[in-house]
Protein backbone atom coordinates (compact mmCIF):
# COMPACT_ATOMS: atom_id res chain seq x y z
CA UNK A 1 0.00 0.00 0.00
CA UNK A 2 1.22 3.61 -0.63
CA UNK A 3 1.64 5.60 1.73
CA UNK A 4 0.55 9.42 1.57
CA UNK A 5 2.32 11.80 2.57
CA UNK A 6 1.08 15.73 2.63
CA UNK A 7 4.26 17.97 1.83
CA UNK A 8 2.87 20.68 0.19
CA UNK A 9 1.68 22.67 3.33
CA UNK A 10 3.72 25.92 1.64
CA UNK A 11 0.59 25.90 -0.81
CA UNK A 12 -1.82 25.11 0.98
CA UNK A 13 -3.15 23.62 4.49
CA UNK A 14 -5.69 21.46 5.81
CA UNK A 15 -8.68 23.18 7.56
CA UNK A 16 -8.06 22.07 10.95
CA UNK A 17 -11.00 20.46 12.80
CA UNK A 18 -11.17 23.11 15.54
CA UNK A 19 -11.84 25.86 12.32
CA UNK A 20 -14.18 23.60 10.84
CA UNK A 21 -16.17 23.27 14.10
CA UNK A 22 -16.35 27.26 14.65
CA UNK A 23 -17.66 27.77 10.86
CA UNK A 24 -20.20 25.57 11.02
CA UNK A 25 -22.84 27.57 13.45
CA UNK A 26 -21.75 30.72 11.05
CA UNK A 27 -22.80 28.09 7.48
CA UNK A 28 -26.20 26.95 9.51
CA UNK A 29 -27.65 28.92 12.18
CA UNK A 30 -25.94 32.30 12.62
CA UNK A 31 -26.61 32.93 9.08
CA UNK A 32 -27.99 36.84 8.85
CA UNK A 33 -25.79 39.45 7.15
CA UNK A 34 -23.33 41.44 9.67
CA UNK A 35 -24.87 45.02 8.28
CA UNK A 36 -28.22 43.76 9.74
CA UNK A 37 -29.73 44.93 12.67
CA UNK A 38 -32.05 42.62 13.70
CA UNK A 39 -30.22 39.46 16.19
CA UNK A 40 -29.51 37.16 13.75
CA UNK A 41 -27.03 40.30 12.34
CA UNK A 42 -25.92 41.47 15.40
CA UNK A 43 -24.51 37.67 16.28
CA UNK A 44 -22.77 37.73 12.98
CA UNK A 45 -21.44 40.87 13.57
CA UNK A 46 -20.28 39.47 16.72
CA UNK A 47 -18.68 36.87 15.08
CA UNK A 48 -16.67 39.25 13.38
CA UNK A 49 -16.06 41.48 15.40
CA UNK A 50 -14.66 38.77 18.18
CA UNK A 51 -12.69 37.56 15.35
CA UNK A 52 -11.07 40.25 14.14
CA UNK A 53 -9.46 40.88 18.33
CA UNK A 54 -8.16 37.47 18.47
CA UNK A 55 -6.29 37.73 14.76
CA UNK A 56 -4.92 41.74 16.28
CA UNK A 57 -3.65 40.01 19.30
CA UNK A 58 -1.73 37.36 17.38
CA UNK A 59 0.47 39.81 15.49
CA UNK A 60 0.34 42.59 18.52
CA UNK A 61 -1.59 44.84 16.75
CA UNK A 62 -5.21 46.50 17.36
CA UNK A 63 -8.17 45.45 16.47
CA UNK A 64 -9.27 48.68 14.28
CA UNK A 65 -6.33 48.01 12.60
CA UNK A 66 -7.40 44.33 11.28
CA UNK A 67 -8.99 44.00 8.01
CA UNK A 68 -10.47 41.09 6.48
CA UNK A 69 -10.36 40.23 2.75
CA UNK A 70 -10.60 37.38 0.49
CA UNK A 71 -6.33 36.33 1.41
CA UNK A 72 -3.34 37.56 0.51
CA UNK A 73 -3.29 38.50 -2.91
CA UNK A 74 -5.92 40.91 -2.61
CA UNK A 75 -4.58 41.97 0.48
CA UNK A 76 -0.66 42.54 -1.59
CA UNK A 77 -2.35 44.08 -3.99
CA UNK A 78 -4.91 46.45 -1.40
CA UNK A 79 -1.38 47.47 0.41
CA UNK A 80 0.47 48.40 -2.90
CA UNK A 81 -1.41 49.80 -5.24
CA UNK A 82 -3.16 51.88 -2.31
CA UNK A 83 0.27 53.10 -0.49
CA UNK A 84 1.37 53.76 -4.29
CA UNK A 85 -1.48 56.12 -5.03
CA UNK A 86 -1.08 58.05 -1.85
CA UNK A 87 2.43 59.15 -2.04
CA UNK A 88 1.79 59.56 -6.05
CA UNK A 89 -0.07 62.89 -4.76
CA UNK A 90 3.16 64.04 -2.81
CA UNK A 91 5.44 63.19 -5.98
CA UNK A 92 7.16 60.15 -5.46
CA UNK A 93 6.99 56.95 -7.30
CA UNK A 94 9.49 54.82 -6.74
CA UNK A 95 9.05 51.26 -4.87
CA UNK A 96 11.91 49.34 -3.74
CA UNK A 97 11.07 45.45 -3.52
CA UNK A 98 13.47 42.20 -4.07
CA UNK A 99 14.01 39.66 -6.84
CA UNK A 100 12.08 37.18 -4.97
CA UNK A 101 8.84 38.56 -3.99
CA UNK A 102 5.42 36.80 -4.54
CA UNK A 103 3.79 37.15 -7.67
CA UNK A 104 0.62 38.66 -5.93
CA UNK A 105 3.67 41.42 -5.11
CA UNK A 106 5.54 41.18 -8.54
CA UNK A 107 2.51 41.34 -11.00
CA UNK A 108 1.09 44.58 -9.03
CA UNK A 109 4.31 45.98 -9.24
CA UNK A 110 4.36 45.76 -13.17
CA UNK A 111 1.22 47.20 -13.21
CA UNK A 112 1.98 50.17 -11.69
CA UNK A 113 4.75 50.42 -13.76
CA UNK A 114 2.30 51.40 -16.43
CA UNK A 115 1.21 54.19 -14.58
CA UNK A 116 4.47 55.88 -14.13
CA UNK A 117 5.92 54.47 -11.10
CA UNK A 118 10.06 52.98 -10.94
CA UNK A 119 10.74 49.80 -9.06
CA UNK A 120 14.26 49.10 -8.18
CA UNK A 121 14.45 45.06 -7.56
CA UNK A 122 17.01 44.58 -4.65
CA UNK A 123 19.11 41.35 -4.88
CA UNK A 124 18.65 38.63 -2.36
CA UNK A 125 22.11 36.68 -2.86
CA UNK A 126 23.11 32.95 -2.77
CA UNK A 127 21.86 32.47 0.69
CA UNK A 128 18.51 34.10 -0.40
CA UNK A 129 18.34 37.00 2.28
CA UNK A 130 17.76 40.69 1.57
CA UNK A 131 20.73 43.22 2.99
CA UNK A 132 19.03 45.92 4.74
CA UNK A 133 22.25 48.05 3.94
CA UNK A 134 22.07 47.71 0.17
CA UNK A 135 18.41 48.83 0.71
CA UNK A 136 19.17 52.03 2.55
CA UNK A 137 21.36 52.60 -0.43
CA UNK A 138 18.66 52.20 -3.25
CA UNK A 139 16.54 54.88 -1.00
CA UNK A 140 16.00 57.95 -2.80
CA UNK A 141 13.86 61.16 -2.35
CA UNK A 142 11.26 60.16 -4.39
CA UNK A 143 10.79 56.97 -2.74
CA UNK A 144 7.13 56.11 -2.10
CA UNK A 145 7.18 52.69 -0.23
CA UNK A 146 9.15 49.60 0.16
CA UNK A 147 7.46 45.67 0.11
CA UNK A 148 9.51 43.01 1.47
CA UNK A 149 8.26 39.75 2.34
CA UNK A 150 8.45 38.07 5.69
CA UNK A 151 9.42 34.80 4.72
CA UNK A 152 10.11 33.27 0.82
CA UNK A 153 7.57 31.09 -0.01
CA UNK A 154 9.31 28.82 -2.07
CA UNK A 155 12.71 28.45 -0.10
CA UNK A 156 11.60 29.51 2.61
CA UNK A 157 14.30 32.12 3.97
CA UNK A 158 13.24 34.69 6.91
CA UNK A 159 13.72 38.27 5.80
CA UNK A 160 15.36 40.61 7.96
CA UNK A 161 12.02 42.90 8.23
CA UNK A 162 12.56 44.76 11.73
CA UNK A 163 15.53 46.20 10.20
CA UNK A 164 13.96 47.21 6.85
CA UNK A 165 11.26 48.61 9.49
CA UNK A 166 13.83 51.03 11.17
CA UNK A 167 15.57 52.05 7.92
CA UNK A 168 11.66 52.91 6.46
CA UNK A 169 10.60 54.94 10.16
CA UNK A 170 13.85 56.82 9.80
CA UNK A 171 13.46 57.38 6.31
CA UNK A 172 10.30 58.46 6.79
CA UNK A 173 8.84 55.26 4.02
CA UNK A 174 5.66 53.37 3.79
CA UNK A 175 6.90 50.00 4.25
CA UNK A 176 4.82 46.70 3.49
CA UNK A 177 5.42 43.14 4.24
CA UNK A 178 3.53 40.17 2.59
CA UNK A 179 3.74 37.97 5.65
CA UNK A 180 1.21 35.26 3.99
CA UNK A 181 4.16 32.55 4.85
CA UNK A 182 5.05 34.00 8.07
CA UNK A 183 1.89 34.41 10.51
CA UNK A 184 0.50 31.87 11.85
CA UNK A 185 4.08 29.80 11.22
CA UNK A 186 6.59 31.83 13.31
CA UNK A 187 6.16 34.81 15.39
CA UNK A 188 5.27 38.25 13.69
CA UNK A 189 4.32 41.38 15.66
CA UNK A 190 3.57 44.32 13.47
CA UNK A 191 4.41 46.55 16.08
CA UNK A 192 7.98 45.33 16.69
CA UNK A 193 8.85 45.30 12.99
CA UNK A 194 7.73 48.38 12.46
CA UNK A 195 5.84 48.20 8.98
CA UNK A 196 2.47 50.06 8.15
CA UNK A 197 1.20 47.36 6.05
CA UNK A 198 0.98 43.30 6.49
CA UNK A 199 -0.81 40.51 4.55
CA UNK A 200 -1.80 37.29 5.49
CA UNK A 201 -3.79 34.57 4.09
CA UNK A 202 -6.09 31.94 6.70
CA UNK A 203 -5.31 28.71 4.19
CA UNK A 204 -1.45 28.67 5.13
CA UNK A 205 -2.35 28.04 9.04
CA UNK A 206 -4.92 25.59 8.64
CA UNK A 207 -7.65 27.91 8.18
CA UNK A 208 -10.18 28.14 5.44
CA UNK A 209 -9.26 29.00 1.64
CA UNK A 210 -10.96 32.41 0.33
CA UNK A 211 -10.28 34.67 3.65
CA UNK A 212 -7.09 36.52 4.82
CA UNK A 213 -6.73 39.71 6.25
CA UNK A 214 -4.11 42.87 6.01
CA UNK A 215 -3.18 44.93 8.71
CA UNK A 216 -3.11 49.08 7.89
CA UNK A 217 -1.43 50.92 10.98
CA UNK A 218 -3.64 53.42 13.00
CA UNK A 219 -3.39 56.57 11.20
CA UNK A 220 -2.56 55.51 7.79
CA UNK A 221 -5.51 56.71 5.44
CA UNK A 222 -5.94 55.88 1.56
CA UNK A 223 -8.40 55.25 -0.71
CA UNK A 224 -11.07 52.24 -0.69
CA UNK A 225 -10.09 49.43 -2.48
CA UNK A 226 -13.45 48.28 -3.39
CA UNK A 227 -16.44 50.89 -3.47
CA UNK A 228 -19.65 50.10 -2.49
CA UNK A 229 -20.73 49.32 1.12
CA UNK A 230 -19.81 50.35 4.30
CA UNK A 231 -18.24 47.06 5.60
CA UNK A 232 -14.61 47.10 7.28
CA UNK A 233 -14.96 50.48 8.59
CA UNK A 234 -15.86 51.67 4.88
CA UNK A 235 -13.06 50.83 3.41
CA UNK A 236 -13.78 47.59 1.67
CA UNK A 237 -17.45 46.70 0.58
CA UNK A 238 -18.74 43.23 0.29
CA UNK A 239 -20.62 41.22 2.63
CA UNK A 240 -18.44 39.68 5.08
CA UNK A 241 -17.42 36.42 4.92
CA UNK A 242 -18.10 35.06 8.13
CA UNK A 243 -17.60 31.73 8.95
CA UNK A 244 -14.23 31.85 7.01
CA UNK A 245 -13.23 35.19 9.28
CA UNK A 246 -14.27 32.85 12.18
CA UNK A 247 -12.37 29.69 10.96
CA UNK A 248 -9.17 32.08 10.46
CA UNK A 249 -8.97 33.39 13.59
CA UNK A 250 -9.53 30.16 15.22
CA UNK A 251 -7.10 28.50 13.28
CA UNK A 252 -4.65 31.40 13.92
CA UNK A 253 -5.26 31.28 17.60
CA UNK A 254 -4.27 27.74 18.02
CA UNK A 255 -1.40 28.00 15.44
CA UNK A 256 -0.01 30.42 17.91
CA UNK A 257 -0.88 28.37 20.99
CA UNK A 258 1.25 25.54 19.97
CA UNK A 259 3.74 27.37 17.65
CA UNK A 260 6.85 27.13 20.19
CA UNK A 261 6.54 23.44 20.34
CA UNK A 262 5.66 22.32 16.83
CA UNK A 263 8.37 24.39 15.76
CA UNK A 264 10.60 22.76 17.25
CA UNK A 265 9.79 19.30 16.61
CA UNK A 266 9.91 20.88 12.36
CA UNK A 267 13.25 22.24 12.40
CA UNK A 268 14.48 19.23 13.62
CA UNK A 269 12.31 17.10 11.35
CA UNK A 270 13.29 19.89 8.41
CA UNK A 271 17.25 19.24 9.27
CA UNK A 272 17.13 15.71 9.21
CA UNK A 273 15.43 15.85 6.26
CA UNK A 274 18.12 18.41 4.55
CA UNK A 275 21.05 16.06 6.13
CA UNK A 276 19.85 12.60 4.37
CA UNK A 277 18.99 14.56 0.82
CA UNK A 278 22.38 16.18 0.46
CA UNK A 279 23.52 12.78 0.79
CA UNK A 280 22.56 12.55 -2.90
CA UNK A 281 24.99 13.53 -5.53
CA UNK A 282 24.90 16.74 -6.64
CA UNK A 283 22.63 17.72 -4.46
CA UNK A 284 21.84 21.62 -2.75
CA UNK A 285 20.01 23.14 -0.60
CA UNK A 286 18.45 26.49 -1.18
CA UNK A 287 18.49 29.20 0.84
CA UNK A 288 20.01 29.49 4.41
CA UNK A 289 19.69 26.42 6.19
CA UNK A 290 19.16 28.77 9.94
CA UNK A 291 16.99 31.62 8.52
CA UNK A 292 14.22 29.56 7.27
CA UNK A 293 10.74 28.44 8.20
CA UNK A 294 10.82 25.51 10.70
CA UNK A 295 9.16 23.38 7.75
CA UNK A 296 10.68 24.42 4.57
CA UNK A 297 13.01 22.09 2.49
CA UNK A 298 14.31 23.08 -0.96
CA UNK A 299 15.97 21.03 -2.64
CA UNK A 300 18.02 20.93 -6.26
CA UNK A 301 18.88 17.65 -7.55
CA UNK A 302 21.54 18.21 -10.32
CA UNK A 303 20.61 16.59 -14.10
CA UNK A 304 16.88 15.64 -13.93
CA UNK A 305 13.77 17.74 -14.41
CA UNK A 306 11.70 18.72 -11.60
CA UNK A 307 8.35 18.17 -13.36
CA UNK A 308 9.04 14.54 -13.32
CA UNK A 309 10.52 14.23 -9.84
CA UNK A 310 7.05 15.23 -8.98
CA UNK A 311 5.34 12.84 -11.01
CA UNK A 312 6.96 10.32 -9.56
CA UNK A 313 6.71 11.73 -6.37
CA UNK A 314 3.13 11.36 -6.63
CA UNK A 315 2.96 7.95 -7.98
CA UNK A 316 4.45 6.90 -4.11
CA UNK A 317 1.99 8.87 -2.50
CA UNK A 318 3.92 12.28 -1.71
CA UNK A 319 2.50 15.10 -2.45
CA UNK A 320 5.23 17.85 -3.54
CA UNK A 321 6.19 20.92 -5.76
CA UNK A 322 8.74 22.18 -7.81
CA UNK A 323 10.71 25.45 -8.56
CA UNK A 324 9.64 25.31 -11.89
CA UNK A 325 6.78 26.91 -13.47
CA UNK A 326 5.05 23.59 -14.84
CA UNK A 327 1.61 24.35 -13.81
CA UNK A 328 1.58 27.69 -15.38
CA UNK A 329 2.78 26.19 -18.97
CA UNK A 330 6.12 28.06 -18.82
CA UNK A 331 8.96 26.56 -19.80
CA UNK A 332 10.89 28.46 -17.21
CA UNK A 333 12.40 27.71 -13.72
CA UNK A 334 11.35 29.51 -10.66
CA UNK A 335 12.27 33.24 -11.02
CA UNK A 336 12.94 32.98 -6.95
CA UNK A 337 15.58 30.17 -7.80
CA UNK A 338 17.44 32.12 -10.42
CA UNK A 339 17.07 35.20 -8.38
CA UNK A 340 19.57 33.28 -5.67
CA UNK A 341 22.33 32.85 -9.09
CA UNK A 342 21.24 29.10 -9.84
CA UNK A 343 21.33 27.94 -13.60
CA UNK A 344 18.41 27.62 -15.57
CA UNK A 345 19.75 23.54 -15.83
CA UNK A 346 20.11 23.40 -12.21
CA UNK A 347 16.82 25.51 -11.03
CA UNK A 348 14.50 23.17 -13.05
CA UNK A 349 15.86 19.83 -11.06
CA UNK A 350 14.25 21.76 -7.83
CA UNK A 351 11.46 20.22 -5.14
CA UNK A 352 10.08 21.88 -2.41
CA UNK A 353 8.56 20.03 0.73
CA UNK A 354 6.80 22.13 3.13
CA UNK A 355 5.16 20.46 6.53
CA UNK A 356 2.80 21.16 9.03
CA UNK A 357 1.84 19.89 12.43
CA UNK A 358 0.66 17.29 10.60
CA UNK A 359 3.49 15.39 9.76
CA UNK A 360 5.37 12.89 11.48
CA UNK A 361 8.89 11.21 11.45
CA UNK A 362 7.71 8.40 9.46
CA UNK A 363 6.61 11.06 6.76
CA UNK A 364 10.67 11.90 6.61
CA UNK A 365 11.38 8.19 7.03
CA UNK A 366 9.66 7.58 3.84
CA UNK A 367 10.77 10.34 1.98
CA UNK A 368 14.34 9.68 2.83
CA UNK A 369 13.62 6.13 1.49
CA UNK A 370 11.90 7.48 -1.90
CA UNK A 371 13.80 10.09 -3.44
CA UNK A 372 17.20 8.54 -3.82
CA UNK A 373 15.65 5.76 -5.61
CA UNK A 374 13.77 8.23 -7.67
CA UNK A 375 16.92 10.44 -8.32
CA UNK A 376 18.73 7.66 -9.15
CA UNK A 377 16.35 6.17 -12.05
CA UNK A 378 15.36 9.61 -13.30
CA UNK A 379 19.35 9.99 -13.71
CA UNK A 380 19.92 6.88 -15.34
CA UNK A 381 17.02 8.03 -18.19
CA UNK A 382 18.75 11.50 -18.69
CA UNK A 383 20.83 12.59 -21.47
CA UNK A 384 22.18 15.52 -19.13
CA UNK A 385 23.13 13.56 -16.39
CA UNK A 386 25.37 11.30 -18.65
CA UNK A 387 27.15 15.03 -19.60
CA UNK A 388 27.67 16.09 -16.32
CA UNK A 389 29.40 12.53 -15.14
CA UNK A 390 31.52 12.57 -18.31
CA UNK A 391 32.76 16.15 -17.56
CA UNK A 392 32.75 15.87 -13.94
CA UNK A 393 30.83 19.24 -13.34
CA UNK A 394 29.55 19.75 -9.60
CA UNK A 395 26.55 22.28 -9.28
Amino acid sequence: MINKVYADNAATTSLSKEALDAMMPYLTEYYGNPSSLYSLGVKSRQAVENSREIVAKCINAEPKEIFFLSGGSEADNWAIKSAAQLCAKKGKKHIITSKFEHHAVLHTLDALKKQGFEVTYLDVHEDGIVRPEELEKAIREDTALVTIMFANNEIGTIQPVKEIGEICKKRGILFHTDAVQAVGTIPVDAKEIGCDLLSMSAHKFHGPKGVGALFIRKGLRFDNFIDGGAQESNRRAGTENVAGIVGMSVALKHSCEIMSERNSRLEKMRDRLIDGLLKIDRSRINGDRVRRLPGNVNMCFHGIEGESLLLSLDLKGISASSGSACTSGSLDPSHVLLAIGLPHEVAHGSLRLSFSDNNTEEDIDYILEVIPQIVSTLRAMSPLWEKIIKNEKNI
